[in-house]
């Protein structure tokens, strides 16, 4: 199954450096959106951009959903009609298991094949501005196939995405969402925590050095975006809570014991762990 048309619906940060990789990779692409100055704004960057839905979706090969899942549903509802019955649709959103659950049942119905993508590549920045046509390169790309389309389309999906520079790896929806509360949701809570706790005295911020602002960068994030995503995966951003509690519990004890034999070799345990990532 070859790819050749693309249409994004969602003008962001994420949509928008999709659209510009793959318009680099000679793919026909459409870029859909609501607003009409952020359409204007990504035909400044030579997308091809549109506000009406229906046109965007009716020649599409592949469809992009990259916006909020609570929207998902509504868009496809309206688009079903107007896809064609080959078309091949994926979502680029931060958790999985929604997405199979809300939109896959009823690509499905219609005998079109829904597949979920999460491109692991993104900033604090937001917004079409933020776009960038490399920011996928080299980035980790999960491939959730919980609706068991057939393995050809994935392979296809899994082809586009590496024509894009990314790196493809094929998960369950809740595998995906249990490894992301993890290493994405629940760095993202402990950075709002430690700016929030480290800018209790504002005027502290005056000494913020490298390791404060690095730690507590993505902190800047959209906040409505992450109260969606957090608790769009709760269960799984909740174990990482609980587990990053304890932690803090005994980290707790061992200073206020003066414990510096213990805390020594449990900087080290940690050391050893965020040494071994390449």
């Amino acid at each position: 199954m070859s790819l050749s048309s693309v249409t994004i619906l969602g003008p962001g940060m994420l949509g928008g450096s999709v659209a510009l990789a793959a318009k680099a990779a000679a793919y026909q692409v459409t870029l859909w959106g609501r607003n009409s100055e952020r359409v204007a704004a990504a035909g400044t960057l030579g997308l091809r951009a549109t506000t009406d839905l229906i046109t965007s979706v009716a020649e599409a090969e592949l469809l992009i959903f990259a916006v909020p899942v609570g929207v998902m549903k509504e868009l496809s509802e309206q688009i079903l009609p107007h896809l064609p019955s080959d078309c091949l649709v994926t979502d680029v959103g931060s958790v999985k298991s929604l997405p199979h659950e809300k939109i896959g049942p009823l690509f499905a119905e219609k005998g079109i094949s829904f597949i979920g993508s999460h491109p692991m590549a993104g900033s604090e920045l937001t917004g079409l501005a933020a776009a960038r046509a490399n920011l996928l390169q080299d980035a980790a790309c999960v491939i959730t196939n919980d609706q068991e389309v057939a393995i050809e389309k994935v392979i296809s999906l899994e082809q586009f995405w590496t024509s894009l520079g990314a790196k493809p790896q094929r998960m369950t929806a809740l595998e995906h969402d249990r490894a992301v509360g993890r290493i994405s949701h629940f760095p993202h809570a402990m950075a709002v925590l430690t700016a929030d706790a480290g800018l209790k005295f504002p005027d502290d911020a005056l000494l913020a050095g490298g390791g404060f602002r690095d730690t507590s960068r993505v902190a800047s994030g959209d906040p409505a975006m992450w109260a969606e995503i957090m608790i769009e995966n709760r269960a799984a951003l909740a174990e990482a809570l609980k587990d990053g509690a304890e932690s803090l519990r005994e980290m707790l004890v061992m200073v206020e014991n003066s414990d510096e034999e213990r805390l020594r070799k449990y900087l080290t345990k940690v050391k050893t762990l965020r040494d071994s990532l390449s």
